[in-house]
């Protein structure tokens, strides 16, 4: 399967890391939103965006909205979606499962565990959306 990845960050910087991490995983193909509103316009229009990277604090729709919405929308609601957060605590964590969100990654991250957690994701998929 080839991936296709949104990455949503209010950070740009952020949003630089975590593009330049799939690239050194060999993940070549990926769009930029700034904000969960932004990237929710980003998966309408644009076919073949098949995996979600998401910060969890943004602002005008945060991670966690965006994968209520994301969820709640039968052409998308299959969609893997990855949350790399600052928030660490169970609490969250626990919010952010019950959003039905795939896997959790808390900043700061290395490429390793981008890679673990994203492979995670996608054997639970059966290597198919």
């Amino acid at each position: 399967m080839s991936l296709k990845f949104l990455i949503v960050d209010d950070s740009q910087t952020m949003r630089r890391i975590v593009a330049n991490s799939l690239k050194n995983l060999g993940y070549e193909d990926f769009v930029e939103a700034s904000d969960g509103k932004d990237a929710l316009l980003k998966l309408a229009s644009n076919e073949g965006l098949n995996f979600v990277i998401t910060d969890w604090n943004m602002p005008v729709l945060s991670g966690l909205e965006l994968i209520k919405a994301i969820r709640s929308d039968e052409k998308m609601c299959k969609i893997p979606v990855l949350m790399v957060t600052t928030r660490g605590v169970k609490d969250d964590i626990i919010e952010a499962l019950k959003a039905k969100v795939n896997n959790y990654v808390v900043k700061p991250f290395t490429p390793a565990i981008l890679r673990e957690k994203i492979d995670q994701i996608l054997a639970s998929y059966g290597g198919s959306n």
